[in-house]
C-alpha cells in the first residue's frame, strides 16, 4: 500500500509535523528524505530496507558516493542531498563548538569531533585551536596513518599553534579498530605534545579518541 493512502497520523511527514521529528522510527526518517518508494515498496519500506543494507542509519548517511549510488532508490540526486545534509550536520556542529568554551562545552567539541573522525578506515590525528577564552580559531586535520597508526611530528603541532596565534588546543584521532581504550603510545604521545607546547605557552586542555559511537576524554578518564 502507498504512503498516501495510509491514515494521515501514520505518514510520516504527517506524523514529523504534529509530534516532531524525534517521533519518527529511523525508516520513517528516511522515507521523508526519499519522499517516493520503488515499485512494490513503500518509502519507508525502501527506507528499512537500506539502514539493513549498509548496517544502520549512521553508516547510511555517510555512505560514500558509490555504494550510496548503487542503493535502490538514492541515485547521484539524492546522494547530493544526503551528503549536503552531512555537511550541514558538520556545520552546524562546529558553529556549536566555536560559541562556546571548550572546557565548558565539552560535548560540543566531543559531537563535533565524533561526527568527522567515526567512520575513517584509517587513523586521522587533528587538532582544535583555541584563544585564551578558549574558544575555537581552527581545526585542522593534520596527520593520516594506516589502519592501526598515525606518525604524529609534535614540532609540526607547535609550527601550527604559533600560526594560529593558540593559546590552548585539544588533541584528537580515531581507531579504527572500535577500540577507544588508550594506548601506552597514545599516553606517551600525549605527555610529549603537552611538554613540547607548555615550551611555549599553549596548553593541552583535552585529548579526544574517538572509535566509533565512543569518544573518550582523557581529562575525564583522569590520563590528562
Amino acid at each position: 500500500m502507498a504512503i498516501r493512502d495510509w491514515p494521515e497520523d501514520a505518514r510520516p511527514r504527517e506524523k514529523l509535523l504534529h509530534q516532531g521529528a524525534a517521533a519518527l522510527t529511523d525508516a520513517e526518517l528516511v522515507a521523508v528524505f526519499l519522499r517516493t518508494g520503488v515499485t512494490g515498496k513503500s518509502a519507508v519500506d525502501l527506507g528499512r530496507e537500506l539502514i539493513q543494507r549498509f548496517g544502520g542509519l549512521g553508516k547510511l548517511c555517510r555512505a560514500d558516493r558509490r555504494a550510496a549510488c548503487a542503493a535502490p532508490g538514492i541515485g547521484a540526486a539524492k546522494y547530493a542531498q544526503l551528503a549536503a545534509v552531512m555537511e550541514m550536520a558538520r556545520r552546524t556542529l562546529a558553529e556549536d563548538m566555536r560559541a562556546g568554551d571548550a572546557l565548558t562545552s565539552p560535548d560540543a567539541v566531543r559531537d563535533y569531533l565524533r561526527l568527522i573522525l567515526r567512520d575513517k578506515e584509517y587513523e586521522v590525528f587533528c587538532c582544535v585551536f583555541l584563544d585564551a577564552q578558549h574558544r575555537v580559531l581552527a581545526t585542522e586535520e593534520l596527520f593520516r596513518g594506516t589502519l592501526t597508526q598515525t606518525s604524529v611530528y609534535p614540532r609540526e603541532i607547535v609550527k601550527r599553534a604559533l600560526a594560529h596565534n593558540a593559546a590552548a588546543l585539544v588533541i584528537a584521532h580515531n581507531h579504527p579498530s572500535g577500540v577507544a581504550e588508550p594506548s601506552q603510545a597514545d599516553r606517551q604521545l600525549t605527555r610529549h605534545l603537552a611538554e613540547a607546547l607548555a615550551l611555549v605557552d599553549v596548553r593541552v586542555l583535552d585529548h579526544f579518541i574517538v572509535a566509533g559511537p565512543v569518544a573518550l576524554s582523557f581529562r575525564e578518564a583522569g590520563h590528562l
